[in-house]
């Protein structure tokens, strides 16, 4: 039997030491917290923000297997998203019944339209270079943003598609109590959500850590040395796009399901796309775990900020120049933005990430 060389024990050891680490006890308390929040919280907000926050940590980290993994800037990431939620809202809105079979129809449906327009932009875009590839998606987009405003016929316009959730997902069902909870159709959407982003997430992972990664990483550092090994840079971006964008349409099929309605603001808006370039900035590109802090720091922020002006006024009532400066919540937001970028300019997990490697350098030395 062949001994085991170096790096074979190095990995061997690496996996005996990996359920017992910081990192791994981290994340298994994320995933506790997003479990426990309809037990702690009885809001319906509360709720809401754990279920936005969790579906735009999916979404921003699709977009970051784009940006970060491949180094491709997409302003059309977010049409993917709308085309995902309005596949769902027609099929069991508009257009169909409020069925499970409607809704297994919508989310396949729009992973359909998904993967063709992914080609077909692929095809149409990768041929230019850099900036030029952005302001096509950009064109694209506000061209669907168009389109789904003027059909109205079709996808119901500025007002959009209100939809009525199937059987066990119905806002209006109800299955008693576990453990103090009541389960309503809301909180077994959440959970549903929740396992499918969990899923998603792990294959998103699984995606950067295979070999397919591993050429990805390669073609965005260098794509002439990478085509220069044999790699070709335009089917593996294309690959990359297509995943993405396919992981970002389930995000959108999830998200209506839990908001009841989609219109073009809603889930196609030009705002949506930068709250997700925000969320990849603060988080940190290439570490898809970064959608989550930047998910999470945005919509705390956005929930929150707002509400400083009122705690101020019954805590400090004279304090007129502090209610001023708080009603004025996005300014705020715009200096915690830069602090952030100050103080983390490789964003809040890349730091972080940095942070430690260059620890476990010095340890070794």
């Amino acid at each position: 039997m062949n001994a085991l060389t170096i790096v074979q024990i190095q990995r061997q050891e690496e996996k005996k030491r990996r359920f017992f680490s910081v990192v791994f006890l981290l994340k298994m308390a994320v995933v506790i917290l997003f479990l426990l929040v309809p037990f702690w919280f009885s809001s319906f907000e509360s709720i809401d923000l754990a279920f936005k926050v969790m579906i735009f940590a999916v979404l921003v980290a699709s977009f970051d297997i784009l940006l970060g993994y491949t180094g491709i800037l997409s302003f059309g990431h977010v049409m993917f998203f709308g085309i995902g939620g309005y596949s769902v809202a027609m099929l069991i809105g508009k257009y169909g019944t409020a069925t499970y079979f409607h809704l297994a129809l919508g989310f396949l449906i729009a992973l359909a339209v998904t993967l063709i327009l992914a080609l077909v932009i692929s095809f149409l875009s990768l041929r230019v270079k850099a900036i030029f590839f952005a302001m096509v998606t950009l064109a694209i987009a506000e061209f669907a943003i168009i389109l789904a405003t003027k059909l109205s016929g079709f996808t119901g316009g500025e007002d959009g598609i209100s939809i009525s959730a199937p059987g066990i997902f119905k806002v209006s069902f109800q299955y008693g109590t576990l453990l103090g909870l009541d389960i309503t159709g809301r909180i077994v959407t959440y959970y549903f959500a929740l396992i499918c982003c969990l899923a998603l997430f792990v294959m998103l992972l699984r995606f950067v850590d295979s070999p397919l990664g591993r050429v990805l990483q390669a073609i965005r550092d260098n794509e002439a040395r990478a085509e220069a090994i044999g790699y070709k840079a335009f089917i593996f971006k294309t690959i990359s796009i297509c995943f993405g964008c396919l992981v970002a349409t389930l995000c959108g099929g999830l998200y209506v399901m839990w908001v009841g309605y989609a219109n073009p603001e809603s889930i196609l808006g030009i705002p949506i796309m930068l709250d997700v370039l925000l969320m990849v900035i603060v988080g940190g590109m290439g570490t898809l775990y970064g959608g989550l802090a930047g998910a999470a720091f945005l919509k705390l922020a956005h929930a929150y900020l707002p509400d400083l002006q009122h705690l101020a006024r019954q805590l400090l009532p004279a304090a007129h120049l502090l209610h001023a400066t708080l009603e004025r919540w996005l300014l705020l937001f715009g200096v915690l933005f830069i602090l952030v970028v100050f103080f983390f300019p490789r964003g809040i997990i890349g730091s972080v990430q940095g942070y430690l490697d260059r620890r476990n350098t010095a340890r070794k030395a």
